[in-house]
């Protein structure tokens, strides 16, 4: 069954406990955390605190997704809250020890590639990931268009994670919606985050089993 990770990002801060308590009910399987560094990407977004806070008051696990510069940094501080923990490719230096550390560490690992770069880049990494996150749009914005070119990205992925007999989430985020969603399922997607076309939105609970029926 296709899971889903609403991104935070899109939510009311002053009603966020609320927004969780409401998603938790209508059976949401994680929480996707963007955390931004105004390096790595163009905006700032919040750091451990919030995270810690967050952990404090759900049960559902924290899928947490740095867009940092050179994240090997603070990957200590962030498995203390992170269930899945997530980095750029783009950003690291020693992918392969940063994804290894956070297995250590007691979290899920997750690499993340951005729209410009090949799904082969990651094919070496797949063996030290339990989770590979595909960006659908350029990192650091809400509120942006699907773009096509992550379809052949999760299916170049998919198949490479079979042929080599791995268990691996592939997770997509970025303008997924009503429109998008069931491509980017039928494409390889487990686990589809999705921000505005949820978060706050009225039509929540007819959303979630839409999402839920792909």
């Amino acid at each position: 069954m296709i899971k889903i990770s609403p991104s935070i990002l899109s939510a009311d801060y002053l009603t966020l406990a609320t927004e969780i308590k409401k998603m938790e009910d209508l059976g949401i399987d994680m929480l996707h955390i963007d955390v931004m560094d105004g390096i790595f990407v163009p905006n700032i977004s919040f750091g451990n605190p919030v995270i810690k806070s967050i952990k404090a008051h759900t049960k559902l696990p924290l899928d947490v997704h740095l867009m940092i510069d050179r994240p090997h940094r603070y990957i200590e501080d962030f498995a203390k809250y992170a269930d899945i923990l997530g980095f750029h490719y783009e950003a690291g230096s020693d992918n392969a020890e940063t994804l290894k550390k956070i297995r250590e560490l007691g979290c899920k690992s997750s690499i993340t590639i951005k729209p410009k770069t090949p799904a082969e880049a990651v094919f070496d990494l797949l063996r030290f990931c339990d989770m590979v996150l595909v960006m659908s749009v350029e990192p650091g914005f809400g509120g942006q268009k699907f773009l096509p070119s992550a379809l052949e990205k999760l299916t170049a992925l998919k198949s490479e994670i079979e042929k080599r007999g791995l268990n691996i989430d592939l997770e997509v985020d970025g303008g997924v919606n009503g429109e998008t969603a069931e491509s980017a399922v039928k494409a390889g997607a487990d686990i589809l985050v999705a921000g505005s076309y949820l978060v706050g939105s009225p039509e929540m609970e007819e959303r979630v089993k839409y999402l839920k029926s792909l």
